[in-house]
């Protein structure tokens, strides 16, 4: 088989064809996801502390203490602000989740999930991002190969994302509505 033509291209061209999605449109917007994510989970992180320490100096020592506080005792304008806060970090979380659900579809690909996993983990996903050399050497394979197999992962994960994991996201959300 040629470069181009793999059977991961197979089983992505005929589930792109099957579930009518433009193959192009899919890869540029699930890079467009990956990319932002390591950004996302750091500003995530920051935020959480950030609130938690706010929360404390506005209204006492400890967490339990200043919660308390915040829900019998608080002007709206406090409450509201803060409310406002988590209501964005929970939004950050269940994108987080999302990319976590369609991850383990990726992982579960059957020519070559492992791969593509390790190759969108530590790409786009890890906390430290891996150099061209690093991901060279920690996966063993050739420069062009490994070109080749990051946009079949990229186009694996676009599949199980919009495919699976948003579709179950919102399923879940209905349910929780009813």
């Amino acid at each position: 088989m040629g470069r181009k033509n793999s059977e991961a291209w197979d089983t992505i061209h005929a589930m792109c064809d099957h579930d009518r999605l433009n193959e192009d449109l899919l890869y540029e917007r699930s890079k467009i996801v990956l990319s932002k994510y390591r950004k996302l989970c750091w500003q995530t992180s920051n935020n959480a502390k950030e609130t938690s320490e706010n929360l404390c100096l506005w209204c006492g020592s400890d967490l339990d203490g200043a919660l308390i506080y915040l829900e019998n005792f608080a002007p709206d304008r406090e409450k509201d602000m803060f409310e406002s806060k988590i209501k964005s970090m929970f939004d950050i979380k269940s994108m987080i989740d999302i990319v976590d659900t369609a991850m383990l579809k990726v992982k579960d690909f059957p020519d070559g999930g492992e791969l593509f996993f390790e190759i969108i983990s530590k790409w786009y996903l890890s906390r430290w991002k891996y150099t061209e050399d690093e991901m060279l050497g920690i996966l063993n394979i050739e420069r062009s190969r490994f070109y080749d197999r990051k946009k079949e992962a990229v186009m694996i994960f676009g599949i199980a994302l919009w495919g699976t994991a948003i579709p179950q996201y919102r399923e879940q959300l209905s349910n929780e509505s009813d």
